[in-house]
């Protein structure tokens, strides 16, 4: 149908060209993780590598991995931060991924030193309706 969402695409989140989302979590801190789009091209997923809690990251610096029986792929940083938490169920368990990648398979959180930094660089990623037109919905 024209005009329907190929997949699942939250309109409260933001997201990169990338298939990663970014939820606004408090003033100055974020989640992070791979769209509905990214986990379904991938495939099954069978290993998911983290970043190190205290790093900090830059805008588009490969951070993490998700391996799935069909590839490898690395995972961006949608945002310069500090990684401040990861998912460590995804070690057990990462096939949530694939089963809740808006929910229980977040990947990690970001925090950031100013409120009005982290303002202007949310509204530089896509919203839903963005996303939606990168992935060809």
């Amino acid at each position: 149908m024209k005009g329907r969402p190929v997949t699942r695409t939250p309109e409260d989140l933001r997201y990169t060209e990338e298939h990663e989302w970014v939820r606004r979590t408090g003033p100055t801190a974020v989640r992070v993780g791979i769209t509905d789009y990214a986990q379904s091209q991938l495939g099954d997923v069978v290993f998911v590598q983290l970043p190190d809690v205290d790093k900090d990251v830059t805008t588009g610096e490969s951070i993490a991995e998700v391996e799935s029986t069909k590839s490898v792929s690395d995972i961006y940083a949608p945002l310069s931060g500090k990684v401040v938490a990861v998912n460590e169920d995804l070690a057990q368990e990462p096939e949530t991924l694939n089963s809740d990648p808006y929910d229980a398979g977040w990947l990690f959180e970001l925090a950031f030193d100013d409120e009005a930094a982290l303002d202007s660089a949310l509204g530089e990623l896509l919203d839903a309706a963005g996303y939606q037109g990168v992935i060809g919905g």
